[in-house]
């Protein structure tokens, strides 16, 4: 580990900001203007597809891709957002493993709140199994509020009787929507990127009203995980949210599930985002890389039945 990059990232993060909540649209920018700065391989093309009367944004191989295909929900605490602000995520994915990658463009709140990003995620992969594809063959794959939606797209998909991907990859996800988690209180001010009071001001667009205490909410505190397929979360040690991927692995251990909690010491919410500046991001991307492989390749049969 690089103690030197990661004060560096630290740092840069704690730059100071505005004053008070800012504006969606100052929330947006900024976004923007931040995962601008990370970086994406030169190894894979990108173009525009609708999945389930959504854009969607297609990641491939530069070679084309492998049987297999990662659903991305990105980040942004349901407000802010895109799949072209994941594309260090999405397109690192695809670069290490060869599989090709759909982030769903959802809608975003405050415009759209609970339940528009689930209905529209549960669209999108409803949209590829009407498609053909086989669910052993697709992964979700999410970060921050992606990370949550790849718990609770999997929820609404079961409650809908649809099968369920083969695998659950969530980066720093968002989990818990009544603010629970101890981590919310002992990590303010460890966390160079969010405040509990900030956490707040996008939750409470998101909700517009709704009680937090419901699973497609809070799944970390009340969601019933059983049958959901082998599950990796990826979480900084450093995070508000830490507790919500902590409390979410205990609950999918108690229903049965293959769940492996990956927690990395004094790195930032979804510090993945940093890969090829941080040497933390590049490993944590590589076992991810390494499950999701493992994943698919034991989900599809070795050898074609005997007739």
């Amino acid at each position: 580990m690089s103690k030197a990059q990661r004060a560096e990232i630290d740092a840069m993060l704690r730059r100071p900001q505005p004053e008070g909540p800012r504006s969606v649209e100052e929330l947006r920018a900024g976004f923007r203007a931040l995962m601008a700065r990370m970086a994406v391989p030169d190894t894979i093309r990108t173009g525009w597809t609708t999945l389930g009367d959504r854009p969607a944004l297609r990641v491939d191989p530069e070679d084309g891709p492998r049987a297999g295909t990662i659903l991305y929900f990105h980040g942004g605490g349901f407000v802010f957002g895109s799949p072209e602000t994941a594309l260090s995520l999405t397109g690192n994915l695809v670069a290490r493993t060869g599989f090709g990658a759909l982030s769903v463009d959802y809608r975003l709140a405050p415009e759209h709140p609970f339940p528009a990003a689930i209905d529209d995620t549960l669209a999108a992969y409803r949209a590829l199994l009407d498609s053909g594809e086989d669910p052993s063959t697709i992964v979700f794959a999410g970060d921050s509020a992606g990370g949550g939606l790849t718990v609770t797209t999997c929820l609404a998909a079961r409650d809908a009787g649809l099968p369920l991907p083969a695998a659950v990859l969530a980066f720093s996800p968002g989990l818990d929507a009544t603010r629970t988690g101890e981590s919310t209180v002992t990590k303010e001010g460890i966390d160079p990127i969010f405040t509990r009071a900030a956490l707040e001001h996008t939750g409470g667009m998101y909700l517009a009203g709704a009680d937090p205490h419901q699973p497609l909410l809070s799944p970390a505190v009340l969601a019933d995980l059983t049958g959901f397929p082998p599950m990796l979360i990826q979480v900084g040690a450093n995070e508000l949210l830490l507790d919500d991927s902590t409390r979410l692995a205990v609950r999918a251990r108690s229903a049965g599930v293959d769940v492996a909690l990956d927690v990395t010491a004094d790195v930032p919410h979804v510090f993945q985002a940093f890969a090829g500046v941080l040497d933390e991001a590049d490993e944590a991307l590589e076992r991810a890389a390494l499950f999701l492989t493992q994943r698919l390749r034991a989900a599809r049969p070795a050898h074609p039945p005997v007739e």
